[in-house]
């Protein structure tokens, strides 16, 4: 939890605007880098447990791609916006299957993950991120992402290590 924060928190509103216990609990949102099951798991569970929606956040930086397609008006190319939405449909595909009770809303978007992952903190509940088990003693041990949700992010965070 937050410092100042509190299990109604994490609800939405109820009729007077105020968040409630008693309300529903806000969805969870699953930061997704590398499709890591034990990752994906965990946010399905936290989603069903509170029987919720999971919002699937993956983004995904243009510069690599923007020489292929700058020029005035630049826009994201749109073949390429659309299969990383199909492959991001394609991992979640059999954690549907598994999961029916739970509604998933995929959110695959050009820029920074962080900045999506904090933006979309303020109407989740729990912050689902992951971070690579690393055996080396030496070195950050978290990656850039997890770091600025884990500071910035408005929501609890469940940082999930991985291999």
């Amino acid at each position: 939890m937050r410092a100042g924060a509190q299990a109604a928190d994490e609800h939405v509103m109820d009729p007077a605007g105020i968040p409630s216990a008693a309300s529903a609990f806000r969805p969870v949102v699953l930061g997704l880098g590398s499709p890591d099951g034990t990752v994906i798991a965990f946010a399905f569970e936290e989603a069903r447990r509170r029987e919720t929606a999971l919002y699937v956040v993956q983004a995904w930086d243009t510069w690599p791609y923007a020489v292929y397609t700058i020029g005035p008006g630049f826009e994201h190319h749109e073949g390429f916006t659309r299969q990383r939405a199909d492959a991001l449909a394609d991992t979640l595909r059999p954690w549907r299957q598994k999961y029916p009770d739970v509604e998933v809303v995929e959110m695959s978007r050009p820029g920074s993950a962080a900045t999506h992952l904090i933006d979309a903190s303020r109407d989740a509940s729990l912050v689902v991120v992951g971070r690579r088990v690393r055996r080396n003693p030496f070195g950050t041990h978290i990656g850039a992402v997890t770091h600025a949700v884990l500071h910035h992010s408005t929501a609890p965070v469940a940082v999930v290590a991985h291999d």
